[in-house]
């Protein structure tokens, strides 16, 4: 499996034959490592619809002929915007054809904002997702606080990866993001939505050392870093 971070929560997964990203936010990141128009995925998977994370989903599932798999709520509007979508909710799982998709809860908030309508559209609840793939089970958290079923999703899942946030302020912070991680129990973490913008600077390798204090180990990726698991 090898695994790309493309900046803020994007993150490309691929196994050489199949390929999905999730949270495709790359045009107007100041941090994106690809454009939009370098993608192509059979699926895009999107944890809610904050604009930092639909980001450019609508112009990758067109150009690659990619279903986007997310709530209902912004299933239906991707199905409004022409693009392939599934929908699906919270505790359920649904097959791509070469990996199964777990949705998990989230605390956070979830809505679309169309500025030049002055409108926000409903997007459901915000979601986290696990990926089994090739016998891997993989975390995205999705944006978090901290909450106490992590330690039961942990339990009930044997993950090998998580990808975390630690931003804070839209998030959850290191502090809450370092504790969270002791409750999934992936012995691998990945530090997520930090760095992006002023509010959430975060120092990437500060929680990996804290990470190591606890045996757990952690990657600071750079946008553009790949590793393979």
């Amino acid at each position: 499996m090898n695994i790309r971070y493309l900046g803020h929560a994007c993150v490309e997964l691929s196994d050489g034959n199949h390929t999905l990203i999730i949270d495709p936010f790359l045009s107007g990141n100041p941090k994106a490592s690809a454009r939009a128009d370098e993608i192509r995925v059979d699926h895009v998977l999107l944890t809610h619809g904050h604009s930092d994370h639909v980001g450019d989903t609508v112009q990758i599932a067109k150009a690659s002929g990619a279903t986007v798999v997310s709530t209902p709520e912004i299933a239906a509007y991707m199905g409004w915007q022409g693009v392939k979508a599934v929908g699906m909710n919270i505790g359920g799982t649904f097959d791509l054809g070469y990996a199964k998709v777990k949705m998990i809860q989230a605390f956070h908030s979830s809505g679309y904002v169309l500025e030049d309508d002055q409108r926000i559209v409903y997007m459901g609840l915000p979601t986290g997702l696990i990926v089994e793939w090739g016998g891997l089970s993989i975390l995205h958290a999705g944006d978090t606080g901290l909450f106490g079923d992590m330690r039961l999703i942990g339990e009930r899942n044997r993950l090998d990866l998580a990808f975390l946030p630690i931003g804070g302020h839209f998030t959850m912070g290191p502090e809450d993001a370092l504790l969270a991680a002791e409750w999934f129990g992936a012995p691998h973490v990945v530090p997520l939505h930090y760095d992006t913008f002023p509010l959430i600077a975060q120092d990437g390798e500060a929680f990996v050392r804290a990470l190591g204090d606890k045996g757990i180990r952690g990657t600071a990726m750079k946008p553009g870093d790949r590793i393979a698991l």
